[in-house]
């Protein structure tokens, strides 16, 4: 029987940009901010799993943190990165073999759009010369797609926006921390139809550290813990329409986020109506509008009705992207997954301030859900619960 896990230490360096620090610096910033969170000290940490796609080696935070000899493995999956190495080291202590680990993420990307490369994910040089490497080209295609077939429209599309920029004001951590009003996100730069600029995260800087904590240790320490109830992760199958492939089928196939999203419900015994507040991958307005839908909180279409009636605000039935999400924090693609792990724990220990969701007694969120989705068609998702429930 495997063990309980707990996340007992959360940290997190401010999204956005930070000049004349590495993202690897603001991965070790992040690292001590969750030590000091869980009141421990570095040779404390028994192993420890990260990663960066633009800023480096993770093990190499050892150089500032203290060479303790600790295993320390690089994670790389694309944006799923984050939720892989919280994966990883939830893994590592629910097989008994340690007690306390560390995931973590950071990333410093330059500006402008990322540049991927059609050889890395096995695809030919003519993919990249026909623009389908561009990921806002791609996900504006399949936001298009998803409009025709189930009738979204571009307000709800801008609302989503709306939503996130009003949530990053309260956010201490988000990069863009001013409102922007409903006309001016419809009526901003076309940057891909049906997507202005600002329906569109940017690649940002950041990093987020969490201290996972067996049940036994949890206790011994005396800490503030929330359990892992699950994680899961699933890539692509048969069939199914993801960034980086080289076409559409036919076929209506399954979806890598809807694979773990019942993974993840199936291992907690719960299902979507028992999450109290949920962080969905924003890539763009239209990804969280299709990930509500891939993730079981409402049927394809349904999202019109959501944000029209404000059912994905602070105060609604189920708070969506609490903290800005990647529209209002930017995405580092090492941090990004935990920084939504970060933002429920911080949720569900009643510690979010102004963005604190109520729950549904009023004393504060039970569950929080976090989802993250990357390039080929990687899915991961974290189903927590606060101690004592």
């Amino acid at each position: 029987m495997s063990e309980n896990v707990y996340i007992i230490g959360a940290g997190i360096h401010p999204f956005g940009r930070t000049e004349g620090r590495s993202g690897r610096e603001q991965g070790v910033f992040a690292v001590r901010e969750a030590m000091a969170d869980a009141g421990l000290e570095w040779k404390d940490i028994e192993c420890a799993y990260g990663g960066s796609s633009a800023a480096g080696s993770a093990d190499i935070m050892v150089n500032e943190l203290g060479l303790t000899s600790l295993p320390f493995t690089n994670v790389a999956n694309g944006c799923a990165t984050g939720g892989s190495a919280l994966v990883s080291a939830q893994l590592a202590i629910a097989s008994g073999m340690y007690d306390l680990a560390l995931a973590t993420g950071f990333d410093k990307h330059p500006r402008g759009a990322f540049n991927a490369k059609p050889s890395d994910y096995g695809l030919p040089e003519w993919y990249g010369q026909t623009g389908m490497m561009l990921t806002t080209q791609f996900f504006a295609m399949k936001i298009q797609r998803y409009m025709q077939l189930h009738g979204i429209s571009r307000t709800t599309l801008g609302r989503v926006a709306e939503k996130a920029f009003r949530n990053g004001t309260k956010t201490p951590h988000a990069w863009r921390r001013s409102p922007i009003d409903l006309e001016t996100i419809m009526n901003a730069q076309m940057i891909n139809d049906p997507l202005t600029k600002y329906m569109f995260c940017s690649p940002s800087e950041g990093g987020v550290a969490l201290i996972l904590a067996s049940e036994k240790k949890m206790r011994e320490l005396g800490a503030d813990g929330v359990k892992i109830s699950k994680v899961a992760v699933k890539t692509r199958p048969p069939d199914s329409f993801e960034v980086f492939q080289a076409g559409v089928s036919v076929n209506e196939g399954g979806k890598p986020t809807m694979l773990a999203s019942q993974a993840a419900f199936e291992g907690a015994g719960i299902g979507p109506e028992d999450i109290d507040v949920a962080q969905l991958q924003d890539t763009e307005s239209g990804a969280e509008i299709m990930h509500m839908a891939e993730n079981g909180f409402c049927k394809d279409g349904e999202q019109e009705e959501w944000l029209a009636n404000g059912w994905s605000e602070h105060d609604g039935k189920l708070p969506i992207n609490t903290d800005g999400g990647c529209l209002a924090c930017g995405e580092p693609v090492g941090a990004s997954g935990l920084r939504q792990v970060y933002e429920n724990v911080e949720q569900l220990r009643g510690r979010a301030g102004e963005r604190q969701v109520a729950g549904r007694d009023g004393n504060g969120p039970k569950t929080g859900y976090s989802h993250v989705y990357g390039a080929p068609g990687v899915s991961a998702v974290a189903i927590l619960e606060r101690l004592g429930n």
